[in-house]
Order: C-alpha cells, then sequence, then structure tokens
C-alpha cells in the first residue's frame, strides 16, 4: 500500500491541491458499503450490529452516517435497522454466508455504480455524516482515503475507495488466491482485508474518535459511558427518542429541534410556574406545533411570555398578601393597644 499525504495538510507549492470538502448541501457522490455478517467472536456470537449504544443499535447509527450515499447496501442478514434517517438499505450476503469482510466487499459492490464508494464496518457508533464527505473527498492519484484512529491505526473498514481500483484489487487478490477446498465458497472467502491494501494507493484522514470501533464488550461499554459524559448527550438522546417514536428526517424533514428554545421554555415554566410545568410545557409545544402548525420558536416564545406573566402576577400576589397580613398584625396591635386596661373578663 503507498501512503498519501493527509489530505488536510497543505500542499506543497509543486503538488496540485485536492478537492474542496463538500459543504453542506453537497452530493457526496458515493455509494455505501455496509459490512454486517461477521460472526463477533469477541462478543461471544452476540448480534454485533444490534447491539444498542445511546439507545441505538449499531448498524443503524453507521446508517445514519450515510445519509448522503446514492445507494447503501448492507452485507449480511436482513435485520431490523433503526436509522435516524428512515432509509431503507438494500440487502446482500457474502458468498459463502459469514465468509468475511473481502467476499462482504465484493458482494456489496455488485450492487453500487457510482465512482466512489465508502466501505464501513457496521461497528463505528461514533462516525458522521460530515466524516463521510471529508473521506469522499479522495485526491487525485489515490485510489481512495482511509480513517485513522486516536491510536494511529488504520481502518481500511472506515474508507471511501474508488470503485474501479477497489474492483481491480479484488480481482488481483482472487487471481492470487490458490483454489478454494471444496464447500468453502469462492476464492474471497476468508481473506483479511489487508491483502487488498497492497493493491490500492492509499491516503488517511486522522479522525480519532470518529473512527473507534467496537470489538469487545468493554469497547461497547466505553462507547456508552462517552454519550452518556460528552456534550452531544443531547443531541444522541433526540435522535434516539426519534427512532422510538416513529420520526424520522426521511417522513418529517421541516421537524428541526430547537434545544435551546425548548429548553428555556420548560427552564421559564419550572422557575415561574412549577417544576412539574417544564415537561408538561414542552407536550403542549409539540402539540400545538402539530395540530396548529405554530413554529417551535413561535410557541416557545408565546410560552416563555406566559411563564413570565404568571411568574409576575405570583409575585404581585405574595407581595400584596404579605403587605395585608402586615396591615392585619399593625390593626390587631392597635386594638389591643387601645383596650382599657383592668376589662372584665
Amino acid at each position: 500500500m503507498t501512503v498519501l499525504r493527509d489530505p488536510d495538510t497543505p500542499p506543497t507549492p509543486d503538488e496540485p491541491a485536492s478537492d474542496a470538502a463538500p459543504d453542506a448541501g453537497f452530493d457526496a457522490g458515493f455509494d455505501a458499503v455496509v459490512l454486517a455478517g461477521g460472526a463477533a467472536r469477541r462478543l461471544g456470537g452476540a448480534d454485533k450490529p444490534a447491539v444498542r449504544v445511546g439507545g441505538r443499535t449499531l448498524l443503524g447509527r453507521v446508517l445514519d452516517a450515510c445519509a448522503e450515499a446514492g445507494r447503501v447496501v448492507v452485507v449480511g442478514p436482513r435485520r431490523a435497522t433503526d436509522p435516524a434517517t428512515g432509509r431503507v438499505p438494500r440487502w446482500a450476503r457474502e458468498d459463502p454466508p459469514g465468509g468475511g469482510p473481502v467476499a462482504g466487499i465484493a458482494a456489496g459492490l455488485r450492487h453500487v455504480d457510482r465512482p466512489l464508494v465508502a466501505v464501513l464496518a457496521a461497528d463505528l457508533p461514533f462516525l458522521t455524516t460530515q466524516t463521510l464527505r471529508r473521506l469522499s473527498a479522495v485526491p487525485p492519484g489515490a485510489d481512495g482515503l482511509l480513517l485513522r484512529d486516536a491510536e494511529g491505526r488504520e481502518q481500511p473498514l472506515a474508507a471511501v475507495y474508488r470503485t474501479a481500483s477497489l474492483r481491480r484489487a479484488l480481482a488481483a487478490v482472487a487471481a492470487g488466491e490458490t483454489a478454494a477446498p471444496a464447500g468453502a465458497g469462492g476464492p474471497l472467502s476468508g481473506v483479511a482485508v489487508k491483502r487488498l491494501l497492497p493493491h490500492l494507493t492509499l491516503g488517511h484522514l486522522d479522525a480519532g474518535e470518529d473512527a473507534t470501533d467496537c470489538d469487545t464488550w468493554s469497547d461497547i461499554a466505553t462507547a456508552r459511558a462517552r454519550i452518556g459524559d460528552d456534550g452531544t448527550v443531547l443531541d444522541e438522546w433526540i435522535a434516539a427518542a426519534r427512532v422510538e417514536l416513529g420520526i424520522a428526517p426521511a417522513t418529517e424533514p421541516d421537524l428541526d429541534v430547537d434545544t435551546t428554545a425548548l429548553l428555556d421554555a420548560a427552564r421559564d415554566a419550572a422557575h415561574g410556574v412549577a417544576r412539574p410545568a417544564a415537561p408538561l410545557t414542552t407536550f403542549l409545544i409539540g402539540y400545538a406545533m402539530a395540530r396548529h402548525g405554530i413554529g417551535q420558536a413561535e410557541a416557545a416564545r408565546r410560552v416563555a411570555e406566559l411563564a413570565a406573566r404568571w411568574g409576575r402576577e405570583r409575585e404581585a400576589g405574595r407581595e400584596g398578601q404579605a403587605k395585608g397580613q402586615a396591615k392585619d398584625q399593625a390593626k390587631e396591635q392597635e386594638q389591643g393597644q387601645g383596650q382599657p386596661s383592668g376589662e372584665a373578663r
């Protein structure tokens, strides 16, 4: 494998600059193959793509990252998916089933037609759409870009390749394999991914935790803890809740949760009215949006103003009550002072 300069490093004066990473509205121009047919021996044979991290399956999280892919092919046994995007992938099987990642790549490539293809393991809980955009900016002269994790390990199953180059590499590996034993499947069955790399010229992209995979239960525990501790926990929770409630961007494209506005409205209701008013308020905002077409920001603004008025009225009431009690006490004292001493009981 020939390693190229990191595409995020500025080119030298005599080196052509690679294409800039696409912006939010860019059609990334790649298909995706997600490998979900492994035996997960280090997880005791558990169905790893179905393991949940942050309330969503590992496979569902990877499919979310593929939101901008032209076509998404999942290689492995058909199973339920829960992508927040609401996207339904195409399914394929490697030959033979369980024949390993290279056989899975070959099976997936039969269903793609774009010049670039993302090849992804199904156990990448922190892979993002933005990272795939960066990977899709394959520089001239390279056959692909692969991620490098926080420990410096290259991840060939977290990469974007030129489709034609990957097909040539598969053909070269297949041609170099000896005939498989009877019943063992085709020449790519059981072949390790590293056998492809000498046939490809690849660059790498340092992605840190975006490239983290989950091979063991310890890895999964670490991923779950990270989601609970980092600053994106609310975004993770919203995505998981949307999946659970069947509210996917593909079916509800206009629903963009304004976390700040909703939390501010809930806070104002809790402070101005009572703490239990906070969750009830957010429910009513959602109900008003659904039934009456009120925008989220407008609904939150109205509720915030109502909570402020409610709070002012409550404070005014408390002040008036305190003044009234003070007057009553003063009157009682005056009456007590005017009573003749020695009055008959």
